[in-house]
């Protein structure tokens, strides 16, 4: 795909949000735009080595547009390690991925405090995996298994003499 013929398309489109067919032209245009950067996005990728695409995967933008294309060249599991160990806390605990429903399963990591009711964190945790692997339609939160806590027991009267 030219420029030349992207800027044609782009230019019909525009023309066209002027009439009743303003909604269809806007995607006509996010389409092409799309597809036009896509094609750049390939030949750019294809032109370097896999490891030079490295620094970039952290990136919230670039991860994107890699993952938009299809370019991403890791894999969704790999993608969503990485969204995970890309929170400023300590991330949750993979449980698993269902790629067939999208769902990942997550549980709180352990800490030293807090109530432990999610909020700020678990909306961090969506927007990273949004960026990383929007694969995932959906984030289930499973609850930690309760701790069995075993000590000495209180000493009675006659041990405490």
């Amino acid at each position: 795909m030219a420029a030349e013929e992207t800027g044609l398309r782009v230019q019909e489109a525009l023309d066209r949000l002027t009439g009743t067919g303003a909604r269809e032209a806007g995607e006509d245009l996010v389409r092409e735009l799309m597809a036009f950067y896509g094609e750049g996005l390939a030949a750019l990728v294809g032109a370097v080595a896999p490891e030079a695409l490295v620094p970039a995967l952290d990136r919230p933008a670039a991860a994107g547009l890699l993952v938009l294309h299809d370019l991403h060249p890791e894999d969704v599991g790999t993608r969503i390690v990485r969204a995970l160990d890309s929170l400023p806390r300590t991330p949750p605990v993979l449980v698993g991925h269902d790629p067939d429903s999208g769902t990942l399963t997550l549980r709180r990591a352990e800490s030293g405090g807090g109530c432990g009711c999610g909020g700020d964190d678990e909306r961090e945790v969506e927007n990273a995996i949004a960026c990383h692997a929007p694969e995932v339609t959906a984030i289930v939160w499973e609850q930690a298994p309760a701790l069995l806590q075993i000590g000495s027991r209180p000493p009675t009267a006659a041990e405490a003499r």
